[in-house]
């Protein structure tokens, strides 16, 4: 006879409020660094044309939140989640104001500080593991579903920006923003962001909290290892068309609406594909998942060397928001299927923060080699030479635990 479900699971409806109020604060939260990123044609105007000057500044925002995610996720284990938050909203605020200074650093630390280490880092890391403590069984789609917040925030706000730029300039758009963000962020925060209940069971590889000897017959540190590195060489490719895509439309002589609406469609394509990939992720586990995706990711980044007609350029977008859309929370879900559940709170941000580094350096070596060329197919080819590497890494993950799973049937 089977449990009742309420004795074998942790999820109730609600887990998915929960989950769902996640979304809409990290849409949010990150919709702070697309501002630089629709306007970096306008701020690279202020600082001699360099390209590399607003696009370090969007790399110090994701490198920025991934050391946070360590250091706030530390500190969200002790005070809860909801203070975090909250800290962070404001934190977002005062940096996006910081941004508009006019001085190169202002834009630094405005975005590097505040916005990425001190705002989204105390958001995105800690919810990984709070929104993971209210699901079991359908873990996969709920990461996936707050994982997309990101891919929303650039589905929905390039468009706003490009307009708001056009009519009050990059720095008031800033401004209004922050003003919005903390008035949403910070009541979703105090009303909803409860503690997460009892977890009965892990739900991964593990029913208990007792340390492995090995993982997939390889010590877990290096198993961990191998996925932290991996995870570079996959956002390193994964952030040159999310961040340079309007400068690559416009260089082309695409007109600014539309360079925001091609990163809209690739962004949007993301998001919704993602919550297929959370359903895959369930289904055959998630170093299969992102292994599908990467060898995804690399045939779409290719095709961008390929294509420069306007109709051709909205379906290879289209295409790379498809294929990296399920790669993260993809990440994720092995390390809770690999590992026990108490070493979720650090294991997790500090696999962040690699994947943050790798969007970091996509970024930022994006505009440096267009700085040096002149043009953007050098950074494309860097970037599937890179997606190679993962691929490398993570296949012989994949041929390791088909390996370790034959051996123990």
């Amino acid at each position: 006879m089977h449990r009742p479900v309420s004795l074998q699971s942790v999820e109730t409806r609600a887990s998915w409020i929960v989950a769902t109020v996640v979304l809409v604060i990290l849409t949010l939260s990150f919709g702070a660094p697309w501002i630089t990123i629709v306007a970096l044609k306008s701020i690279a105007a202020e600082t001699a044309g360099l390209r590399s000057v607003p696009a370090l500044a969007t790399s110090l925002a994701w490198f920025g939140f991934g050391i946070g995610g360590v250091v706030m996720g530390y500190i969200a284990e002790k005070v809860g989640v909801r203070w975090t938050v909250i800290f962070g909203a404001v934190m977002i605020w005062i940096g996006l104001a910081l941004s508009t200074g006019g001085d190169t650093w202002h834009l630094y630390v405005g975005q590097g500080l505040f916005v990425g280490f001190l705002g989204i880092g105390g958001m995105n890391a800690p919810f990984y593991v709070y929104v993971s403590r209210w699901f079991d069984r359908r873990r996969g789609s709920a990461l996936a579903l707050i994982s997309s917040g990101s891919y929303l925030a650039g589905a929905v706000w390039p468009a706003i920006f490009e307009r708001s730029i056009a009519y009050m300039g990059w720095r008031h758009t800033m401004l209004a923003y922050g003003v919005l963000e903390v008035a949403v962020i910070i009541p979703l925060a105090a009303i909803f962001l409860a503690r997460p209940p009892e977890t009965l069971h892990p739900g991964g590889a593990f029913e208990g909290w007792r340390k492995p000897a090995t993982v997939m017959g390889w010590p877990p540190n290096l198993v961990f290892g191998l996925i932290a590195f991996a995870v570079i060489f996959c956002c390193i490719p994964m952030a040159m068309p999310q961040q340079h895509l309007p400068a690559f439309c416009s260089d082309l002589g695409f007109s600014p609406t539309h360079g925001a609406a091609m990163l809209s469609v690739l962004l949007g394509t993301a998001f919704v594909s993602r919550q297929f990939w959370g359903w895959v992720s369930d289904r055959i586990g998630g170093i299969k998942t992102v292994l599908t995706g990467s060898a995804l990711q690399i045939v779409a980044l290719a095709a961008f060397l390929s294509t420069q007609d306007e109709i051709g350029l909205f379906t290879v977008a289209a295409g790379f928001g498809l294929g990296f859309a399920g790669i993260i929370p993809a990440y994720v879900l092995a390390i809770r299927e690999l590992f026990p559940a108490s070493e979720a709170s650090w294991r997790i941000p500090t696999f962040l923060l690699c994947s943050g580094g790798g969007m970091a350096i996509g970024g930022w070596l994006a505009g440096v080699l267009y700085d040096h060329f002149g043009f953007y197919t050098p950074a494309f080819v860097a970037g599937v030479a890179a997606n190679a590497v993962n691929l490398v890494i993570i296949g012989t993950l994949a041929i390791r635990q088909r390996y370790a799973a034959t051996r123990v049937e």
